[in-house]
């Protein structure tokens, strides 16, 4: 008989969600096909929740808890920058008082935040002190990736086309929204798409047909970041997405296009409702093809982007010209996203796609172990 001992220990995943940005709401959804799909035979999972005010709990359901918005019972959670297995520390009550105690070790940090605090860098940073392995891109790739202004720059730098855009401050609007107006004016006629500069899934995305259209939605995406995008319209075009999976040798999925059932594939279609439809592999010329995947490669490794991606083009129905749009380096996860779709029309199915990515963070990691980090006497 086989013992126990016999057996290999599990990889412990923890699982990181929700967060403290506008996406958070996403967040939940996507660790909640995460953790579904995760092989419970080769993993042992770890759920830790980031409130909306940045606290840290963790519980064996935790994510349900955070659905249902009761956490009050689930354990607080203290991260810890300090190089080791033990990164994490949790804090349980008992009658004598609050004890601190070591969370088991984890081997990887699979965060499914989207966003500010999450997507940006800022929780890559953490771990990166704290010297652990990670799924996803790291400081600079998740940084650059998350603003879209610096991220059209590099692009521009790297002769990727984009479509015309500037970039305000939300000084800038507060001081002088005329002449913010007639700034963004000069790029062309209506319709502009204004964004916040650091958020996705379509939070506070405006689609502005008018001065008073543009004026408003000025305002809206200034709630969400003191830097605003905005974009001269891509007329009529279509919207074209790609996957991509791999660290210095990135692979690119099948097209996929998206029919948005609103003026624009906003957040309510996207996670909400799920009305927009979705064409997998899009009907797209083959060079057409292969040209976006050709450009999807390009931005991945000019940002210097690991483990995933999922980036978003238009193509103009008229004149077939492609313009990239966004690289998002924590796509949704979500059963309607299209970043595991297009992987699955690709031959992948989800809980390889896990696999896959767990597998990336560790060489990684690898790869970071081989930096020496002092000068040796």
């Amino acid at each position: 008989m086989t013992s126990p001992s016999s057996h290999p220990r599990k990889t412990r995943v923890a699982v990181i969600f929700g967060g403290r940005s506008g996406e958070h709401d996403v967040s939940l959804m996507s660790a909640r096909s995460v953790l579904d799909a995760l092989d419970k035979e080769k993993y042992e999972t770890i759920q830790i929740g980031i409130t909306l005010d940045g606290n840290w709990l963790t519980g064996v359901n935790a994510l349900e808890a955070f659905e249902k918005n009761d956490v009050a019972y689930l354990d607080r959670v203290i991260p810890s920058s300090e190089p080791s297995r033990h990164s994490l520390y949790v804090t349980r009550s008992t009658k004598l008082g609050d004890k601190l105690e070591t969370l088991v070790g984890v081997d990887v940090f699979f965060p499914v935040l989207h966003g500010t605090f999450g997507e940006d860098g800022t929780m890559q940073g953490l771990f990166e002190l704290a010297d652990v392995a990670y799924v996803g891109a790291g400081v600079a790739g998740s940084a650059v990736g998350m603003d879209k202004g610096i991220f059209k720059d590099v692009m521009r730098a790297n002769g990727i086309p984009i479509v015309d855009s500037t970039l305000v401050l939300r000084s800038e609007i507060e001081k002088d929204m005329n002449a913010v107006i007639e700034k963004v004016e000069a790029l062309g006629a209506y319709p502009f798409f204004v964004k916040p500069a650091n958020l996705g899934s379509s939070v506070g995305i405006s689609k502005c047909n008018s001065r008073s259209d543009l004026s408003e939605g000025l305002i809206e995406a200034a709630r969400y970041d003191r830097r605003v995008i905005v974009e001269k319209g891509a007329g009529n075009a279509r919207e074209i997405e790609v996957s991509v999976l791999g660290n210095e040798d990135p692979q690119t999925s099948v097209c996929g296009e998206v029919l948005p059932s609103r003026e624009f594939y906003s957040y309510e279609s996207k996670y909400v409702d799920g009305t927009s439809g979705l064409i997998i592999p899009a009907q797209i010329p083959a060079e057409t093809s292969e040209q976006i995947r050709a450009y999807a490669a390009q931005a991945y490794k000019a940002i210097d982007c690991a483990g995933m991606a999922r980036v978003d083009f238009f193509v103009d129905k008229e004149t077939h010209k492609i313009y990239l749009n966004e690289l998002n380096t924590l796509p949704g996860f979500t059963s309607i996203s299209m970043y595991p779709k297009l992987w699955q029309a690709s031959g992948l199915t989800y809980p390889q796609l896990i696999d896959r990515l767990i597998e990336l963070a560790l060489e990684r990691k690898a790869q970071r172990d081989r930096t020496e980090r002092r000068r040796l006497a």
